[in-house]
């Protein structure tokens, strides 16, 4: 018995050190929880809008609720793109030192619409794929749940996968935290369109 203990012994060692390491469980629910709230802040900030409220503009430089509804869409798509091959690619712990922010200063930067931010030309609300706004929510939601369903289950390394962007150098959590983030600050950009004084009432 004690010859087949100290052979089995080393044998649960080694599955423990070769376990891949992962988020924590507190990482993983606030991320699910800001995923999912961030989700339904859209569907709630567009839930009613006439045609004509959709379509309002507050100036013909500012964009009306459906194209920051189609903004959102399109951007979910680029910035999961991205994440998606960081964490597909090998990983590069080494440049966790060039991460500037927490994860807390990232959702504040994101979510601060006193920092304007002109967006890439392909992800402006006229070049994107979308014909419609169910086209774009319709992606919008699709996408969304699938990121979800990922980080609830995902045992990835994803604080060991680091991403480097125009916008700045991530590890692939924060860039999690960064699309949830992304969409809350546009959902704010619609709740300043319907607060326009011009906004149609209906």
């Amino acid at each position: 018995m004690k010859k087949l203990a100290f052979v089995l012994l080393p044998l649960v060692l080694f599955s423990f050190a070769i376990r891949p390491a992962t988020i924590t469980e507190k990482e993983r629910k606030d991320a699910v929880d800001l995923l999912q709230k961030t989700e339904q802040g859209v569907f709630d900030a567009i839930k009613g809008l006439s045609d004509a409220q959709l379509k309002y503009k507050p100036a013909p430089d500012r964009w009306s609720v459906e194209e920051c509804v189609k903004h959102i869409a399109i951007t979910e798509q680029g910035l999961w793109q991205m994440t998606s091959g960081a964490i597909q690619a090998a990983a590069n712990p080494e440049k966790r030192a060039d991460i500037k922010a927490t994860d807390e200063q990232l959702l504040k930067g994101i979510e601060d619409r006193t920092n304007k931010v002109k967006t890439a030309p392909q992800l402006e609300p006229q070049n994107t794929p979308f014909k419609s706004l169910q086209e774009a929510l319709e992606s919008f939601k699709t996408n969304r749940e699938k990121l979800i369903e990922y980080v609830k289950g995902t045992q990835d390394d994803l604080r060991n996968h680091v991403t480097s962007a125009p916008f700045g150098t991530f590890d692939s959590y924060q860039m999690i935290i960064f699309i949830g983030g992304h969409s809350n600050r546009h959902t704010q950009q619609i709740e300043e369109v319907k607060a326009d004084k011009g906004y149609p009432k209906n």
